[in-house]
């Protein structure tokens, strides 16, 4: 059973992981995506440890579900190569900033009188018509800027940086619905369009969707930041053994979280009686919960909560994910036998389709692995290709 995205063939000109992890996930969806890289790899080739050089586990996270072609751009032979893949791909994605961009001949402009059908998605730091546009930028830098890392002061008491790429995975997210848009409006319309995905903005929306608050009004009718989460409470609460997450939210929760531990006239605390309430005394709610939470230990509220609709879970480390029964029962961590990294463990595909079928259909390539397939495919000679791996313009695995 094929694939959703079936038939769309995808050149990912893209390095780190904003750009890769979403041709990944277009590649699990069915996808031909080509990975395009330079001469020396994608830089996560080199991140984490390997069993052979140029395949780290940074790499083999983020470059599944993809074939691999060493293309280099400054050279003129590389970018006809190129231009040769673009003449028959629906989508095009880089992250270069505007100006090397151009410089490369990677340009909508440029490939939209190749393939008028094409897709040209860029994703970089900020929108580039920004006094920004043409810095370069990390995800430590856009949570910085994007008003994520000083939200941790509540906590910390400082500024901190989240312990995961978030603002590189958030925005491969956006990447990734970016493209299916694009895809669909061309069906429609039968031509393509240039797509910008920045960064900056990207995690400016992702931060904002709730801490806009009061500032949503104009005049604004109470300051930005939605309190329930900007409380130092607001945390997993120690239990006799542990520590736990509990969350009785709505009003039917609360009522039912009352009743289950025995103190029914909690439900009537004009405190607590409503979901805005709560939020008005959210410290004391918070409180609250913190110390009911260490009357019992993990097992003892997982079993009293286990029948409720009261939300509640475990604070899991990074080893108890590669345990944890409902993954298990899923079927969500998959090891597999790769060609030349041995045995290795990977992530399933977590969306799910009944009439058609995401998996994944190629392992992570070494680096030009299928040089020479892909330009075979797209009609240059054997002389040709012979030619460009002499000039260094593509080289094999």
């Amino acid at each position: 059973m094929a694939g959703p995205l079936a038939g769309v063939r995808i050149l990912d000109c893209t390095t780190v992981v904003v750009g890769p992890w979403a041709a990944q996930q277009l590649g699990d969806f069915g996808a031909d995506v080509v990975k395009i890289e330079p001469p020396e790899g994608d830089t996560t080739r080199q991140l984490g440890p390997a069993r052979n050089p140029g395949m780290a586990a940074f790499f083999l996270g983020c470059n599944r579900s993809k074939r691999s072609i060493v293309l280099d751009l400054k050279q003129e032979a590389g970018r006809k190569a190129l231009y040769k893949l673009a003449e028959t791909a629906d989508v095009l994605m880089h992250n270069y900033r505007p100006d090397p961009a151009t410089r490369l001949g990677v340009n909508y402009e440029t490939l939209a009188k190749i393939n008028p059908r094409l897709i040209c998605l860029a994703t970089y730091g900020y929108r580039a018509d920004g006094p920004l546009g043409p810095k370069a930028a990390y995800d430590d830098i856009i949570q910085a800027g994007s008003g994520l890392a000083s939200l941790q002061t509540v906590v910390a008491g400082a500024p901190r940086f989240l312990p995961t790429i978030v603002a590189d995975k958030t925005s491969s997210a956006g990447v990734v619905a970016a493209v299916l848009a694009a895809l669909y409006a061309r069906e429609k319309t039968g031509v393509g369009q240039s797509v910008e995905v920045p960064m900056f903005e990207t995690l400016v929306y992702f931060t904002m969707v709730e801490h806009l608050y009061g500032e949503t009004f104009r005049p604004a009718l109470e300051s930005a930041g939605y309190k329930r989460v900007l409380n130092k409470e607001r945390r997993p609460y120690p239990s006799k053994d542990g520590y736990f997450a509990l969350l009785p939210y709505t009003d039917g929760h609360w009522r039912e979280f009352c009743g289950l531990i025995g103190r029914p006239e909690l439900a009537n605390d004009p405190r607590f009686t409503s979901l805005a309430n709560r939020l008005k005394n959210v410290e004391h709610y918070y409180g609250l919960l913190a110390e009911i939470c260490a009357t019992r230990t993990n097992a003892e509220w997982t079993a009293l909560l286990a029948k409720s609709n009261v939300p509640h879970g475990p604070v899991n480390t990074l080893e108890d994910l590669l345990k944890d029964p409902q993954l298990h029962a899923t079927g969500f961590w998959k090891e597999v036998d790769h060609p030349t990294e041995g045995r290795i463990r990977m992530p399933d595909i977590p969306a799910r389709f009944s009439g058609t079928r995401a998996e994944v259909g190629r392992l992570q390539p070494r680096l030009g692995e299928h040089s020479v397939e892909v330009l075979s495919e797209a009609g240059f000679t054997g002389s040709e290709i012979d030619a460009m791996l002499a000039s260094g313009a593509t080289k094999t695995a």
